[in-house]
């Protein structure tokens, strides 16, 4: 379809497209300059402990001990397969990182519409999105209509997030909370509406960019116990060639014999150096991970086995490890009061039944947002057996989210056809609005959204409004909206949670939190669960102004990091070891990659997790719960005692 006759800019020509493809290159994340098998494998051997046992092997071989040798050489070869192939399996997150960046994009060039491949998209360039689409580059909205983006790979929050145009001739994006409602990132995914926008950024210069920059220039830290078995066989190997060297020159000075003088020193020499460390360390590493399988923790490096076992810092994510990743209706305000529900549906008045109804009628029949989902499964326990549950209702119009209305609205008309009625709900300024409330009643209004929004919900109001059969208006102002009520959401703490922290300090592990969300709610989450000391806080915005020696200095105190952007994580695990402190690492999003690798024990989540995640952990959780993670610890240490 012509772009110009639906009102749409005309986009790039073909002209301006090869200038800033030769200026900023193609829209993809380079490929990460993939190992061979055989420098994987020098890598390996490299080690000392694998150097010790094929000196053994080969002094074995000299000695004439042909059994011995093919033995000890046979176990080096299967220890080195195995090592190799743990080390593969670290090559594919670079890959699985570009893999997200290469969609397929609609654009706008020379007046048409064209779908490229995601490559190919430049800067300046205007794309189409449409439920369902991944983001192809970070761009600017020109338009849109009840848009919302899933950002969970680079926030690590998996509610959607709702977005509102901005004019073209803005200029480069801003920072802040305003700036990101009109922004759409490469990578994510349009999970409801469409829009237009503008490509700010493309390649590295993304967001997802500059993360899989910061992927690509970390190394695996090295396990402590790596490091301590490196050390011994150092210093007995040394000690080894020492005693080789003293028994040999005696013999000969004695004996006058100086070939057997040097296969005396040999002789002792092998039996002083121990070739079993290795094997030893291998075979319990191999049964640790079988045995913490069964705690739902997947290994991935055999060595972070071992270091689990001395971690001193958790680093923890709030959404789905320490809560249960999905919301709830926790409160609502009604008819002049408040009621806590928490699992207490029965017996509330008619004031909140209202609330409830009206608020499943403002949203889909089959709803995907978790907050609308959340008021459905608090209709059916609810209103189970009330008239207030219409199945049977058709709905005849929607009247959607926009940039100047942060509210939404249906109109149903009963079984019988005798009635229609509104329903809304949205964002309470966006209801207050609708309702016209008088300066006294909006003053009470708000101050109940602020009390909910301290104790760190999330909040929604709704409002309605009765129709008759005349044409139905084209705006939502053009109804006679009466407030209703205000529901409270949160995403409720896990169970079992408050006694496995608790059973963390006891062991002597501190545990931090570190959340996208906002300091009241993650505030609130951390007195839910037991975390000490949760004035500590610190926030994004704080730490992006912090230099590393007062983050040194607050880190020790602080338990909770909230509205944490992309790239911060990975500066407190930095400045954690920086400490002496051996860190393990939780995370889920694109962005908690780097932050999983450079920590001595990255954590990932198999449930929702991302390919990218998982590949940069040493550990993956099957289900991820927290206190998955608590056993796994224990069992690290156990198994570390016994090495």
């Amino acid at each position: 379809m012509d772009a110009e006759l639906n009102g749409m800019p005309a986009g790039l020509s073909a002209v301006e497209v090869r200038e800033r493809l030769d200026r900023d290159g193609w829209n993809e994340l380079p490929s990460s300059k993939k190992r061979s098998w055989v420098a994987m494998l020098i890598d390996v051997v490299r080690e000392p402990m694998f150097l010790m046992l094929i000196a053994c092997g080969l002094i074995y071989l000299l000695l004439g001990s042909m059994e011995d040798a093919l033995m000890l050489l046979g176990f080096v070869v299967v220890m080195i397969f195995i090592a190799v192939v743990q080390e593969n399996r670290t090559e594919r997150a670079l890959e699985t990182l570009r893999d997200l960046t290469s969609p397929r994009a609609l654009v706008i060039r020379e007046g048409r519409q064209q779908r490229i491949a995601g490559r190919e998209v430049v800067r300046d360039d205007i794309i189409l999105l449409a439920e369902g689409d991944r983001v192809p580059a970070d761009a600017v909205l020109l338009f849109s209509s009840g848009l919302s983006t899933d950002e969970s790979l680079l926030t690590g929050e998996s509610f959607a997030v709702s977005k509102r145009s901005r004019p073209d001739d803005a200029g480069p994006v801003p920072s802040g909370d305003e700036a990101e409602r009109s922004s759409v990132y490469s990578g994510t995914l349009v999970v409801k509406g469409r829009g237009m926008a503008r490509v700010l950024e493309t390649g590295l210069r993304t967001r997802i960019g500059m993360i899989s920059a910061a992927l690509h220039g970390l190394e695996p830290e090295e396990g402590l116990l790596q490091k301590q078995m490196r050390r011994i066989v150092q210093t007995i190997s040394i000690y080894s060639v020492v005693l080789c060297v003293i028994v040999a020159v005696a013999y000969s000075l004695t004996r006058h014999d100086w070939l057997n003088g040097l296969l005396a020193g040999l002789t002792l020499a092998m039996a002083t150096l121990p070739e079993e460390f290795p094997m030893v360390l291998l075979i319990f590493l191999a049964i640790g991970a079988w045995r913490i399988s069964r705690h739902n923790v997947l290994t991935r490096r055999l060595t972070a086995i071992e270091t689990l076992g001395a971690a001193t810092v958790l680093c923890v994510d709030k959404t789905g490890t320490l809560t249960e990743n999905r919301m709830s209706v926790r409160k609502i305000h009604a008819g002049g009061g408040f009621y806590d529900l928490d699992g207490h549906e029965a017996g509330l008045p008619e004031a909140v039944h209202e609330t409830v109804e009206y608020s499943i009628l403002a949203s889909p029949p089959d709803p995907f947002d978790p907050m609308e989902k959340a008021m459905r499964e608090l209709g059916e326990r609810a209103l189970a057996n009330t008239e207030h549950l219409y199945r049977d209702w058709e709905l005849l119009k929607e009247y959607q989210l926009s940039e100047h209305l942060l509210a939404m609205s249906h109109v149903w008309r009963s079984k019988t056809g005798n009635q229609m009625v509104i329903a809304a709900k949205g964002a309470p300024e966006a209801i207050f609005d609708l309702y016209h409330f008088s300066p006294e009643q909006l003053a009470s209004l708000q101050a109940a959204v602020e009390q909910l929004a301290s104790d760190g919900m999330r909040v929604i109001g709704v409002a309605k409004a009765p129709f008759g059969k005349s044409p139905l208006p084209e705006e939502q102002h053009d109804y006679d909206f009466t407030f209703v009520g205000l529901l409270g959401l949160e995403d409720p703490v896990r169970n079992g949670v408050p006694e496995a922290l608790k059973e963390c300090r006891d062991a002597g592990m501190r545990m931090i939190m570190i959340t996208g969300d906002y300091p009241a709610t993650a505030r609130r989450i951390g007195e839910q669960i037991g975390l000490p000391e949760t004035e500590q806080l610190i926030s994004g915005t704080e730490l992006e102004g912090m230099d590393e020696r007062q983050l040194d200095e607050r880190i020790a105190s602080t338990s909770i990091f909230a509205r944490v952007q992309p790239g911060q994580k990975l500066r407190i695990v930095q400045a954690l070891k920086k400490r002496n402190e051996v860190v393990a690492m939780t995370g889920d999003g694109v962005n908690d990659a780097p932050a999983l690798k450079a920590a001595h024990i990255g954590i990932a989540m198999g449930a929702r997790g991302t390919d990218v995640a998982r590949e940069a952990a040493s550990l993956v959780l099957v289900d991820d719960h927290f206190d998955s993670i608590v056993q796994a610890v224990r069992m690290g240490r156990r198994i570390y005692d016994n090495l």
